[in-house]
């Protein structure tokens, strides 16, 4: 089984290797991978399916609406694709400091798996989930004052970050649910070096990933 917090579900859910028979459960799909024509362009839903053992190689992925969490409670050392992040820090437009806290609800394109799996590979939480979500809530913080973003514009914000989670992710073959705002919390000392390290992040979120990806196969 896949190594994983108990309490946060991960994309990823088991491998099967051995044996001629594999049954799928409910809520979850299995994309193949042969050793002689790499990943399979078919995935197989619940039920039960035959495999040739030594020749195909079985991942289960969890094709349920889960929770990508953002919390204090979370450490990345642990377990890198683990599906949530460490606060994120970000600035307003007012250049002030605020810790944040927040739940994304995704979903992945069953259909597309095995482009996901074959282009990015088992590590897509860490190479294209956490940094783009990362970089959307700071640059859509630096369009609202540190005021209005724990007042008035609290829903408004959800709404943008959600926008631009789905124009970056559903290329990757990711459905963006929702964007919940779990908390805002004022930062008091952070310096402006780390504010300027802040928004430069903003600007280039994941060309670095992107490339790393096409270069992934099976």
């Amino acid at each position: 089984m896949a190594s994983i917090d108990n309490l946060l579900v991960s994309l990823l859910v088991d491998e099967v290797v051995g044996g001629f028979i594999v049954t799928v459960p409910p809520g979850h799909v299995g994309c193949i991978y042969s050793i002689f024509r790499g990943v399979l362009k078919n995935v197989w839903h619940p039920g039960m399916h035959f495999k040739i053992p030594l020749i195909h190689r079985v991942k289960l992925f969890n094709a349920q609406l889960i929770e990508y969490t953002v919390s204090k409670d979370i450490t990345l050392k642990e377990n890198k694709e683990i599906m949530g992040d460490e606060v994120i820090n970000a600035v307003t437009s007012d250049n002030k400091f605020v810790a944040v806290e927040a739940t994304v609800l995704i979903k992945l394109d069953t259909e597309r798996l095995p482009e996901i799996w074959q282009n990015i590979g088992e590590n897509f939480v860490s190479k294209i989930i956490r940094p783009v979500t990362r970089s959307r809530i700071r640059k859509v913080l630096t369009n609202h004052t540190l005021i209005k973003a724990l007042s008035t514009d609290r829903s408004i914000i959800e709404d943008e970050v959600k926008q631009e989670l789905i124009d970056s992710l559903t290329q990757h073959g990711l459905h963006v649910d929702n964007f919940y705002l779990s908390s805002l919390t004022p930062i008091e000392g952070m310096q402006q070096m780390e504010a300027n390290d802040i928004k430069e992040e903003i600007i280039q979120p994941i060309e670095s990933d992107t490339n790393n990806v096409v270069e992934t196969r099976f």
